[in-house]
């Protein structure tokens, strides 16, 4: 009893609402979509090339009894991230959750990296996130959340060939902290979390990479897209209403 007491606490804890996640058919998108949906909102996420697997988020989103909204969309793209915007109120109704988690990995050391890739990742992490954003706040009202999905490297860099990448998400920092203050007076929270490590299939916990990367980790092993999901949940309900302006590590001591 007490189960599923806590269970229906659980599921009402967004309930009503509608969330938008932008790359949300894979890893830790996919994984933010359902925590949503599982807790009450109807989701709405953009994809760009795995239309396969955008399908199965929606077959796991209705699978809650919640609406979803799949919505192909380049994150690079000003009038397509404003499009997805459009798309979540005209199907869903409203708009109470932006979570800007759409994200591209370069690698190289700095003197490798090309005009394109830098403006293809600021394109991504940078500008589409304002653009999201801006289009996103004609429609949310008091109450309202912006969550950026960030990194743990934009804390620390403990090695080469990913300073383009660290750069642009400590971006994520600054336009967070003044989301903070812009939006205060209307009582819409604006933060961003950093993953560290996490079991995604661009990154798995049994990649070439993973014994480096778990070198730098204080628990050891990698963290699971649920991990993050969990403290987007958080900052999106009613636990997360006085939390604003913070950069919130999910890397199992990464950054410590």
């Amino acid at each position: 009893m007490r189960e599923a007491a806590e269970g229906g606490e659980h599921m009402a804890q967004l309930a009503g609402k509608v969330a938008l996640v932008t790359g949300g058919s894979r890893g830790i998108g996919a994984a933010i979509a359902a925590r949503l949906a599982r807790d009450g909102a109807d989701v709405a996420f953009t994809y760009l090339n795995a239309a396969d697997k955008a399908g199965s988020v929606v077959a796991g989103i209705e699978a809650t009894g919640r609406r979803a909204l799949a919505i192909r969309a380049d994150s690079g793209d000003f009038a397509a991230v404003a499009g997805a915007v459009d798309r979540t109120v005209g199907a869903l109704g409203r708009l109470d959750i932006l979570v800007n988690n759409a994200g591209v990995f370069p690698y190289g050391l700095v003197d490798q990296v090309t005009r394109d890739e830098l403006e293809r990742t600021l394109a991504v992490h940078v500008a589409g996130v304002f653009a999201a954003t801006q289009a996103a706040l004609r429609h949310m009202r008091q109450g309202g959340r912006v969550i950026n999905i960030g990194s743990c490297f934009a804390e620390r860099v403990p090695y080469e060939g990913i300073a383009l990448y660290a750069m642009s998400k400590s971006a994520l920092v600054g336009l967070t902290k003044g989301l903070a203050r812009d939006l205060g007076e209307r009582g819409i929270t604006a933060n961003v979390v950093h993953p560290g490590s996490t079991d995604t299939d661009m990154n798995p916990a049994q990649g070439p990479g993973a014994d480096q990367e778990r070198m730098f980790i204080a628990l050891g092993h990698y963290g699971h897209p649920a991990d993050i999901a969990a403290t987007v949940s958080h900052l999106a309900g009613p636990g997360g209403r006085y939390i604003t302006g913070a950069a919130i590590a999910v890397d199992g001591g990464f950054a410590a």
